[in-house]
C-alpha cells in the first residue's frame, strides 16, 4: 500500500499507486517465475513411478529456494535499480534450476522415472531447464547496462515460457 500519510487527495493516491509500480513488477514478475517452476517440477513428477529418501531432500531444497522468493522479489523491489538486488533476484531463480535440474539427473540416475517414459523426454527436461537458465543468465547480464533492459528481458523470457506451444513429448500431462 502507499504511505498513507501524504495522501489527501485522489491524485496523490494515484501518484502513490503509480510509485508502487516496481513493486507490482517484481512481483508479477516473481509469480511467473514461480508457476513456470512449478509447471517444470509437476512435469517431472509426472514421469516418476516412485520416490524415495533422497529424492524426497532433493524436493525439499527446491521448497527452500521456493521459499527465499520472497525475499529476493522485495529485495528487487525495493532497489530496483541496483545491480545487487537484481543479481541475488537472479541467484535465486538460478538456484531453483539448479535444483530442478538437480532433481530429474537424481530420479533418472536412481531408476526413479517410469518404465516405458519415452527416451526423448530426458533430453527434452534438461534442454528445457539449461535453455531456461541460460536465458535467464543473460538477462541478469544485461544490469552491466541497465537493471530495467535486464527485467525486461527476463519478463519477456517468462512470457515465453509461460504461453510458447508447448514441447509435444512433455503435452502428455
Amino acid at each position: 500500500m502507499p504511505d498513507p500519510g501524504p495522501i489527501h487527495s485522489e491524485h496523490d493516491l494515484w501518484t502513490g499507486l503509480v510509485g508502487l509500480a516496481p513493486r507490482i513488477v517484481t512481483y508479477l514478475m516473481s509469480f511467473l517465475t514461480l508457476g513456470i517452476f512449478w509447471g517444470g517440477q509437476r512435469t517431472q513428477l509426472g514421469y516418476l513411478a516412485r520416490s524415495d529418501r533422497h529424492f524426497s531432500w532433493i524436493q525439499l531444497a527446491f521448497l527452500a529456494m521456493i521459499a527465499m522468493m520472497p525475499f529476493s522479489t522485495s529485495l528487487l523491489a525495493e532497489f530496483i535499480a541496483f545491480r545487487i538486488a537484481l543479481l541475488l533476484y537472479w541467484a535465486n531463480i538460478a538456484l531453483i534450476g539448479i535444483v530442478l535440474y538437480a532433481s530429474w539427473r537424481y530420479a533418472t540416475s536412481a531408476g526413479l522415472v517410469k518404465e516405458g517414459t519415452p527416451p526423448e523426454v530426458s533430453p527434452a527436461i534438461v534442454r528445457r531447464i539449461a535453455i531456461g537458465q541460460s536465458l535467464y543468465a543473460f538477462g541478469a547480464l544485461l544490469c552491466v547496462f541497465s537493471t530495467y533492459w535486464s527485467i525486461a528481458f527476463i519478463v519477456a523470457v517468462q512470457l515465453n515460457y509461460a504461453i510458447a506451444p508447448r514441447v509435444p513429448v512433455l503435452s502428455r500431462l
